[in-house]
C-alpha cells in the first residue's frame, strides 16, 4: 500500500511551519502524516522529523516536500536524501519546482543527483 507522506521544516522564528503544513495539506498529504522540524542554532544539530521521515518511508511510498532545500542544510545532503530515496524506490515530489521522480523527467533529474551524491562520498 503506498503511503504519502510529508515533510516541513523551519529554522530559527522566522519561519513558519504552518504555510508549509498548508501547502502539503492542499498537495493532499494527510496532516498526520507529516513530519515536521523546527531548528534553531547549530548546523550539526540531529533533525529528528527527518530522521523519522527517512525510517518510516518504504518502497514505494511518495514523499512531498515543499521546496527540495527542505531536505537538508547542504547540496551535498540534499543530493545524498535524494539519492537515498531513489536507491530505496521512494518516489519524491516537489511542490515548489514540479519535480517528481515518477516520471521520467524526475527520474533523470534524481539520478544526476545522485551521481553528484556519489561524487561528494569519493573525497
Amino acid at each position: 500500500m503506498t503511503v504519502t507522506l510529508g515533510y516541513a521544516t523551519a529554522t530559527g522564528t522566522d519561519q513558519d511551519l504552518d504555510e508549509q503544513l498548508a501547502e502539503l495539506a492542499g498537495a493532499g498529504v494527510d496532516r498526520r502524516r507529516i513530519f515536521t522540524d523546527r531548528t534553531t542554532g547549530s548546523a550539526d544539530k540531529l533533525r529528528a522529523g527527518l530522521v523519522a521521515l527517512l525510517s518510516y518511508a518504504r518502497s514505494g511510498d511518495v514523499v512531498t516536500v515543499v521546496a527540495l532545500e527542505r531536505l537538508g542544510r547542504s547540496t551535498a545532503e540534499v543530493t545524498k536524501t535524494v539519492a537515498d530515496l531513489t536507491t530505496r524506490g521512494i518516489t519524491l515530489r516537489c511542490l515548489e519546482n514540479g519535480l517528481d521522480t515518477a516520471t521520467s523527467s524526475g527520474r533523470m533529474v534524481a539520478r544526476i543527483l545522485a551521481d553528484l551524491a556519489a561524487l561528494d562520498g569519493d573525497r
